[in-house]
């Protein structure tokens, strides 16, 4: 019998942090997200946000005006939490799990579900989604150029004294997806060849 690959047919997921609220950010740094969602639905890729506000909002925009396929995960435990409680948009999403896990649970969860992680603008939150990720060895992308926090990571990596990571930085969204997927494609493939 036959041995069939389905990986190859597997999408690949890419999460979307920053900012929720984006007074601090870069005053494209919206439009830069949006052309991020696009350029993701565009290579066929899934976007994975927070299913909140600000950067993860516009870049689901983009996702889905692009026709592109979004899923956010949401730290409420219910629909009802999600808008009422937390007070966080449900449109752009085609799926919204509602974790229950609160915005910690949530981000780990969030960033454990995606292929690699997109840093865009940020606070505290998104700090906190980039330091799971490179905890993870995932493959991460700095938009830079976009205010808060993804301005920030390359000092901070260097005075974590750990290493570079496995970090791609540009202030161009199309190559930084092009640099994010070379790296994404190289573990796939140690990991389908017991790399």
């Amino acid at each position: 019998m036959k041995k069939i690959n389905l990986s190859n047919n597997l999408k690949y997921k890419i999460c979307i942090s920053g900012a929720a609220e984006t007074g601090h950010c870069a005053i494209d740094a919206h439009e830069k997200a949006e052309k991020l969602g696009q350029e993701i639905a565009g290579a066929g890729m899934i976007l994975l946000t927070g299913a909140t506000t600000g950067i993860p909002y516009w870049a689901a925009k983009g996702a889905k005006e692009a026709g592109g396929i979004v899923i956010g995960l949401s730290p409420a435990a219910s629909e009802q939490a999600h808008i009422k409680v937390y007070r966080l948009p449900t449109d752009y999403h085609d799926l919204i799990i509602h974790t229950g896990f609160d915005y910690s649970g949530r981000n780990l969860l969030l960033v454990r579900s995606a292929d690699a992680v997109i840093i865009a603008c940020g606070r505290m939150g998104t700090l906190n989604e980039f330091t799971i990720a490179f905890e993870d060895q995932k493959p991460i992308g700095i938009l830079e150029g976009t205010g808060g926090m993804a301005d920030e990571i390359r000092g901070i990596i260097e005075k974590a004294h750990r290493g570079p990571g496995k970090i791609v930085f540009s202030s161009d969204p199309k190559e930084l997806l092009k640099k994010l997927v070379d790296i994404i494609k190289i573990e796939k493939e140690k990991n389908h060849n017991g790399g």
